[in-house]
């Protein structure tokens, strides 16, 4: 049987206004959709537990003509080298020395200009004092019993990766190992070919890309946590790697201490967020999926690098009145 077009019509009408007026109800009936938190509002909700104070005793301070940059050491991941670089700190054996490399987008490099002139006797390395001459590699650690917030998403160079102790790792797994990664801000211990021919006596910080593949092959100690912007805007070196050729360029270490070895009120008074708290993973989870306005098309996704591990000034505790 033919069907009337304008019957057909019609019944096509108020079948599709029931549905809009059904919808419509339910919409009416719905409530508002809380707003997905932002990293702002969850900054917001941070609590004065959620903050560690920095070791003085895993806390270097070097002091540059522009500033001090704040670094802390990772004894968990290299005690070896940290051991070595605590000594070398404690003879004073950097104070003096100089920014001997600026690589843009890769490193810069501080330590002995005269490091490789053993056989020059008008210009002799400086002495190391009780440090030791080599110390061996630590590439990575057993994972096993190590405190780790893991990201959910999948990295390019590691089974897994996420935060330890303030730090940015990567592991295999639960029970395989577990590893610092190459990351903005990180410092690593120079060596040459010999896998234990760093011995602290020169170290660099990362100050572009994440250079990833040098995970395992460098041991990484540490992590700049102020003072990053004297290290980033050091004029490049011209010669290869971008070490300086002229020593005019090289710009002078003041000194570098252990923080515990700086009277109490000259230090600087920062705190890291602990990264096992439950704001530092509703950060992650904001910083994975961007909700403020300005994000057009959020990632939905984040590389260990790319997560802002959030420092402060400690809060100056006001007198009870």
């Amino acid at each position: 049987m033919r069907r009337h077009p304008i019957r057909q019509s019609l019944l096509a009408i108020i079948i599709a206004s029931l549905v809009s007026g059904s919808a419509f109800a339910a919409d009416e009936a719905k409530p508002d959709k809380p707003a997905a938190p932002t990293m702002a509002s969850v900054m917001d909700t941070a609590k004065d537990s959620d903050w560690r104070d920095l070791d003085p005793d895993n806390t270097l301070y070097m002091d540059l003509p522009g500033g001090r940059v704040v670094i802390e050491l990772a004894p968990q991941f290299a005690p070896l080298g940290v051991d070595n670089i605590r000594t070398l700190v404690k003879e004073g054996y950097f104070d003096g020395l100089a920014i001997i490399r600026s690589q843009d987008n890769y490193v810069v490099q501080w330590g002995d200009p005269n490091a490789d002139n053993a056989a020059d006797s008008e210009n002799p390395p400086k002495s190391i004092g009780k440090a030791k001459e080599k110390v061996a590699g630590e590439y990575f650690r057993k994972a096993e019993g190590l405190p780790f917030t893991a990201l959910p998403d999948p990295d390019s160079y590691a089974a897994q990766t996420g935060f330890s102790g303030g730090f940015p790792v990567g592991r295999d797994g639960a029970d395989g190992r577990a590893w610092l990664t190459h990351c903005y801000g990180m410092v690593g211990v120079a060596r040459g070919m010999e896998p234990d021919s760093g011995n602290g006596a020169q170290l660099y910080v990362i100050i572009g890309h994440a250079p990833r593949h040098l995970d395992r092959n460098v041991t990484l100690v540490g992590e700049v946590w102020s003072g990053m912007e004297l290290l980033s805007t050091m004029p490049r070196g011209k010669g290869q790697l971008g070490f300086y050729e002229d020593p005019s360029r090289r710009t002078s270490i003041a000194s570098i201490k252990l923080a515990s070895d700086v009277p109490e009120d000259q230090r600087q008074p920062i705190q890291i967020m602990k990264t096992d708290s439950d704001t530092f993973k509703q950060l992650i989870q904001a910083r994975r999926h961007r909700a403020e306005d300005w994000f057009l098309d959020p990632a939905d996704h984040l590389s260990v690098c790319n997560m802002i591990i959030p420092s402060r000034l400690k809060p100056v505790e006001t007198p009870a009145e």
